[in-house]
């Protein structure tokens, strides 16, 4: 009999950690998300707010990021930040440190998508167009990762996240571009984990199928698809109800699984899962948020 009563105390007990855990994943992080005014950025601020978190937004467009901030204050600030100058990401991790004492969270989630529809064939290979994804997508998460590590060493533990894709797994998802930089990206989340597990940090990566939000539709219409954090003003206009209805059943058709619609709180809620102490084991992982598409294809016709 003791040992049932004990074996109740003890499941309770642990029903009232994980209860606790699922409102207040992140109480007293404090986090930095790049590329954090609009999309996923925006959904993951919003997300690591509502379970405790302290973040800082990084973003280029100053008039959405400041109103988000705005939104969401005391426990959002704003701050400029064009992740391929070394010297804003350097400001950006001393002024999160010097405002909160610590830095926990680095989200490298400012990427460019590029054109998805011009200069697809090697032959035709855009080098212009290829240094400008470069200069984001793998040297602004390779600063990233730099600042982020520089402050967390120290510390003894810490986590870092970058946003690549489907087309960092595979072949033929993307133009040649994109697809190195997101392999880029895959590969150095595996090389930095390997450096600095040692002390304590996580390193992980996040790999989302396409959403229907304005980068992937401008992008797929000729445009230059410049995705959170570079060069979206706010100016832009957003995709129409019929153009993102159209693009959401173009990705469902393509996905194995079917019914669910991607959506930018479903990779929020990724790196919700990746920043919390619920992956303290968890380093040098791609998570995959694409409804099966890069782990097998119904060719039979199940």
């Amino acid at each position: 009999m003791p040992e049932k009563i004990g074996q109740g105390t003890q499941t309770l007990e642990m029903e009232t950690s994980y209860a606790h855990l699922s409102h207040e994943r992140l109480e007293g992080k404090i986090a930095v998300v790049t590329g954090g005014a609009k999309g996923i950025g925006e959904a993951t601020v919003r997300l690591f707010v509502q379970h405790g978190a302290k973040v800082v937004i990084a973003d280029v467009d100053d008039a959405v990021g400041h109103a988000l901030a705005n939104s969401l204050t005391p426990s959002v600030t704003f701050m400029h930040c064009d992740v391929r100058s070394e010297e804003d990401i350097r400001n950006l991790v001393n002024s999160a440190v010097s405002t909160y004492g610590r830095l926990d969270i680095f989200f490298n989630n400012a990427g460019l998508l590029g054109n998805q529809t011009q200069h697809k064939s090697i032959v035709n290979f855009d080098v212009d167009e290829f240094d400008r994804l470069i200069s984001v997508n793998v040297r602004g998460v390779a600063l990233g990762m730099k600042h982020a590590a520089r402050v967390m060493i120290p510390q003894g533990n810490g986590c870092i996240i970058s946003t690549a894709s489907v087309s960092g797994i595979m072949g033929g998802l993307g133009p040649n571009s994109y697809t190195a930089t997101k392999h880029a990206i895959v590969g150095l989340t595996k090389n930095v984990s390997c450096e600095l597990g040692r002390y304590g940090i996580k390193v992980n990566c996040i790999s989302p199928f396409r959403i229907a939000k304005s980068m992937l539709v401008n992008s797929c219409k000729g445009g230059r698809g410049d995705e959170e954090g570079i060069g979206a003003m706010s100016s832009e206009t957003g995709p129409s109800a019929e153009e993102a209805a159209e693009m959401e059943g173009s990705m469902e058709r393509m996905a194995n699984l079917k019914r669910p619609t991607l959506r930018a709180k479903d990779i929020a809620e990724a790196a919700l899962y990746l920043a919390s102490d619920e992956s303290k084991y968890v380093s040098g992982h791609n998570l995959v948020v694409d409804g099966g598409i890069t782990s097998s294809k119904d060719f039979v016709g199940f």
